[in-house]
C-alpha cells in the first residue's frame, strides 16, 4: 500500500527539482548587443536595444521597473512591471513573460502579455 505513495512523493520531487533547475537566475544582466554595452547608462546611441536584469527592463523607447516575479511550473517567470515610454507622460503597468530560448538554452526570450517576443537576451559578459 506504501508504494504508490512513495512513487508519487519521488515523482513530486523531481518535479520539484526539475523546475528548480530550469529556474532563471536574473540576479546578473542579460542584454542583446547594444543592452549589453549600455547596461551602465546610455554610451551608445541604438535603435533597438534590450536589456534585463532583476529590477528593470530597458529598450530603446521605454524603461520598465519590476514590482513583482512569479516563477511559473514551466521554468519561465511572469514580471509585473510599471512602463515609462519616450515621449509620454505617467507609468502604465503591464506584465512580461521570460523563458528559455528554445533554439539556445542559455539565451531568454522576452515576451510582453500579449505574447510578443520582444527579443532574445544572452547574459551580458
Amino acid at each position: 500500500m506504501r508504494a504508490p505513495y512513495l512513487l508519487l512523493a519521488v515523482a513530486a520531487m523531481l518535479d520539484a527539482g526539475h523546475a528548480q533547475a530550469a529556474g532563471i537566475d536574473l540576479s546578473k544582466p542579460y542584454g542583446d548587443k547594444y543592452g549589453c554595452i549600455n547596461r551602465n547608462g546610455q554610451e551608445v546611441a541604438a535603435d533597438k536595444m534590450l536589456l534585463l536584469t532583476d529590477k528593470e527592463l530597458i529598450t530603446a523607447a521605454s524603461a520598465c521597473t519590476f514590482s513583482d516575479s512569479q516563477a511559473q511550473a514551466d521554468g519561465s517567470l511572469v514580471m509585473t512591471a510599471k512602463c515609462e515610454a519616450e515621449g509620454e507622460e505617467g507609468q502604465a503597468p503591464t506584465k512580461f513573460t521570460i523563458k528559455r530560448s528554445a533554439k539556445n538554452a542559455k539565451k531568454l526570450v522576452v515576451a510582453d502579455e500579449d505574447g510578443n517576443v520582444m527579443g532574445e537576451v544572452s547574459r551580458c559578459k
